[in-house]
């Protein structure tokens, strides 16, 4: 065989080759993945104490899969529930949560896709009061200064700093514990005066707290 036909069988090994790659990354870009998608139809996140969360939807698969409703405790997420979706794709979850809480939730599919479900709340009822106008310029037993726009709660024992969410019909707040009170039998918490605003509160009475 002479040099020239040796090269041109080398370079057309080489074509060849080239050609023969460029096929196959050009299969692969045009093979999608087959990823789930998590869709929610209806849900159900602030309830009473001993009341059921709910959360429905769909779920875009190539086969059945898992899906579980998770929360957020410390460092890790709990599940409360699971569900197999069938043919349609459809699941639904549920749970009676016997302990107050105000934490993220989650729906986690078995192929590891999730979908956030923002914060969940257990709410149980609480008497509370207000207070502020001929206090302002006191200071607050978890410190700093009470003043017409302080946000936050007085409580006897939990530690300073305690993230509380408030309910009262449809108004919803999330305060920290920053002063200590209330001393008047039967109440646990006492709202600043701005805290008491933004749920529309007065007096003194029964409101829904979870934490």
């Amino acid at each position: 065989m002479s040099r020239s036909t040796l090269r041109r069988a080398a370079c057309a090994g080489a074509l060849c080759l080239t050609a023969t790659t460029a096929t196959a990354a050009s299969a692969g870009a045009q093979t999608p993945a087959h990823a789930s998608k998590v869709g929610v139809s209806a849900k159900r996140m602030n309830v009473r104490l001993g009341h059921r969360v709910t959360v429905a939807g769909r779920v875009r698969a190539p086969g059945p899969v898992t899906a579980a409703l998770q929360v957020r405790r410390g460092s890790h997420w709990a599940t409360l529930d699971r569900d197999r979706t069938g043919a349609s794709g459809r699941y639904l979850l549920r749970d009676r949560v016997r302990r107050t809480m105000s934490t993220r939730a989650r729906v986690r599919l078995s192929d590891g896709t999730t979908r956030s479900l923002g914060r969940l709340n257990v709410y149980r009822y609480a008497n509370a009061s207000w207070y502020g106008p001929g206090l302002y310029g006191n200071r607050l037993g978890c410190g700093g200064t009470l003043t017409t726009g302080s946000m936050g709660v007085a409580h006897k024992s939990l530690p300073c700093g305690t993230k509380i969410t408030l309910r009262k019909g449809r108004r919803v707040v999330r305060v920290r514990v920053i002063d200590r009170g209330p001393y008047v039998y039967g109440r646990e918490f006492d709202l600043t005066a701005a805290t008491a605003q933004r749920l529309g509160f007065s007096g003194h009475g029964a409101i829904q707290v979870a934490n």
